[in-house]
């Protein structure tokens, strides 16, 4: 798709651009850079960058050009610090488009192409149909698409790239160690905060249940007028997770959403952030709620409703000892031995505010 054929774009696809990947040569400066070292910025490109970025939108260059040279432009130019996982080398765009997808584990469709050369669009395009590809020319009024235009933008949007270069370097200590295992996440010292809403965490917890496939074990999307109500409810409990470490603070990563209107409660909905998926954090929230629910209640069951994309949160329920109890129309239904909750990884310390224990 083309910026000049949106105009009649769905409304559910909007805020649906998660990184935008652009071209060097004649689409962020003027010039080629291996004819001529002397080339110029394009200052309403960067501007165009920076408010992207500020919305909590990714970029990522795809380039063939030399990469050190480029590299050394981007250097010069303070620009190298805007752009997560550039490719810059002399082999396909469309390859370029699978790496970066695959660096920040997004899918292709959430990302957006811009470049000067036809061809290289269309290249693009027959490899990656859902790709949102840009003429270069084009890029004026990008920033008034639905696509670009997420349903809101927190604190933590302008902090996307941040929380992702903390990712990174979190995965060059990865590299670096022996596996991951306990001994190496102990080195992080992670803190993991769990705490009942607040008015301030509603935007981010909308986003988290827009943006969350993998790991939301029923799928379901909230508005922040919904989750307003149920913050308020008194027979609710709407929990928000955070996670840092030493590399920095990972943001808010996760969500919980617990019916209290009995005495068997009922966790509604649990989800977290892929970017904390192998940081053996992705049971921490549940096993909290399964001790309040220990200390408070008769019996805590959940829900999960398979979404084709989403296993791993059933896994995650079996491995914390729930089993299949009932089934509801597409939903199953798991049950809770309140009896055996797991026991605090060593290598976290765990943080609650307002929940007691």
């Amino acid at each position: 798709m083309t910026a000049t054929t949106t105009a009649g774009v769905d409304a559910r696809r909007r805020g649906r651009i998660k990184c935008v990947v652009w071209d060097l040569d004649n689409t962020l400066w003027d010039g080629v850079l291996l004819e001529d070292r002397a080339v110029t910025v394009r200052q309403q490109v960067v501007d165009l960058i920076r408010a992207l970025d500020a919305r909590g939108i990714l970029n990522s260059v795809a380039s063939r050009n030399d990469h050190d040279a480029a590299m050394d432009v981007l250097e010069r130019e303070g620009l190298a610090e805007l752009f997560l996982f550039p490719q810059i080398s002399w082999n396909p765009k469309s390859q370029a488009i699978a790496t970066i997808a695959r660096e920040i584990n997004i899918g292709v469709d959430s990302i957006a192409f811009v470049d000067d050369q036809e061809f290289e669009l269309a290249e693009v395009a027959h490899a990656h149909a859902d790709v949102f590809c840009v003429n270069a020319d084009a890029v004026d009024g990008l920033l008034d698409l639905p696509e670009f235009t997420p349903a809101r933008i927190t604190d933590e949007s302008g902090r996307r790239r941040e929380l992702y270069r903390a990712a990174i370097a979190r995965r060059a200590a990865e590299a670096s160690a022996d596996g991951v295992d306990e001994g190496f996440l102990a080195t992080l010292d992670m803190v993991f905060s769990i705490a009942p809403a607040a008015e301030d965490d509603l935007a981010r917890a909308e986003e988290l249940t827009v943006r969350t496939n993998q790991l939301n074990s029923t799928g379901v999307t909230y508005s922040y007028d919904e989750l307003d109500a149920l913050r308020r409810s008194p027979d609710h409990l709407l929990l928000v997770a955070s996670l840092s470490d030493r590399f920095g603070s990972y943001g808010k990563i996760g969500l919980a959403l617990v019916d209290l209107s009995r005495q068997t409660w009922r966790l509604r909905m649990l989800l977290m952030s892929c970017r904390v998926m192998s940081r053996g954090v992705g049971t921490v929230m549940l096993g909290e709620i399964l001790r309040l629910a220990a200390d408070r209640a008769e019996g805590l069951r959940a829900e999960f409703t398979d979404t084709g994309r989403n296993r791993i949160m059933y896994v995650t329920y079996r491995f914390a000892g729930f089993s299949e109890v009932a089934r509801e129309g597409d939903t199953c239904v798991l049950g809770a031995d309140l009896s055996r909750v797991p026991p605090r990884p060593a290598y976290v310390r765990v943080e609650l505010d307002g929940m007691g224990g």
